[in-house]
């Protein structure tokens, strides 16, 4: 019920019961004590349409409180969008920065038995020049390979390029160039995962340039650095078929 139904059933009440009451004095008093009677209830109904009016008045003022409280929760809860769209974007901001970060941040790395750190564009060129010598382009793959090698000096994963560079360049017969990677991937790493299977593919490209003095002491050292691995025991076998 609306606040002004409400005064409408008030004064129609107050209204109804005065003209009740008048009939009731008029048919029980004489004239005097009857006037007496409609001027108290004349003052009566004049206090109640007062206090009707009070009311009335108070209730308005409720109302207008109550649109004011329904005015502020709508701002608060603006308030409270807005500020939860500014967290959402906070945090946007936030995991987009770490993205960034982690872009250039180290992480661990175990490549052939090697422990070492590298950041995740180090091992992206890395794996993309790997790939390509895998898919038997040996020509792109020496062209990749090698450019890693001059980009990153310093970088973990600098011993197993060479040694894939240098099987690119036994691939193409660049024979002497092979040699010096491998000798390079073994004064960087001697005890990389894979410095035995280097030693044995210097001694293969000296056989095919015709180096058989070069290859039997390679062999040998290979004998002498590596017992025990699959590569020295190729090595032994070829340097029998040597002599």
């Amino acid at each position: 019920m609306s606040i002004v139904t409400a005064g409408r059933y008030i004064r129609t009440a107050v209204l109804t019961a005065g003209c009740f009451t008048v009939l009731q004095a008029h048919a029980l008093f004489g004239d005097d004590e009857a006037r007496k009677a409609i001027l108290e209830l004349r003052d009566q109904v004049t206090q109640l349409r007062q206090d009707n009016t009070n009311l009335r008045r108070s209730l308005l003022d409720l109302q207008s409180q109550i649109d004011q409280v329904r005015g502020d929760v709508a701002n608060v809860r603006g308030q409270n969008e807005q500020a939860q769209r500014g967290v959402t974007d906070l945090q946007r901001a936030q995991k987009e920065w770490n993205d960034r970060i982690k872009q250039f941040e180290p992480a661990p790395i175990n490549l052939d038995g090697q422990q070492f750190s590298a950041t995740p564009a180090e091992q992206r060129d890395y794996e993309s020049a790997f790939a390509t010598f895998r898919s038997g382009d040996f020509n792109a793959a020496q062209s990749a390979l090698t450019d890693f090698v001059q980009q990153n000096p310093r970088s973990g994963y600098l011993p197993s390029a060479l040694f894939w560079l240098g099987n690119a360049q036994y691939a193409t017969k660049n024979y002497q160039e092979a040699i010096s990677n491998f000798r390079k991937q073994l004064t960087l790493a001697p005890q990389h995962g894979r410095a035995a299977d280097a030693l044995l593919s210097i001694a293969n490209c000296q056989i095919e340039l015709k180096d058989t003095k070069g290859a039997r002491a390679s062999l040998e050292e290979l004998s002498r650095t590596y017992p025990g691995t699959e590569a020295e025991k190729a090595g032994r076998e070829r340097l029998a078929r040597l002599k």
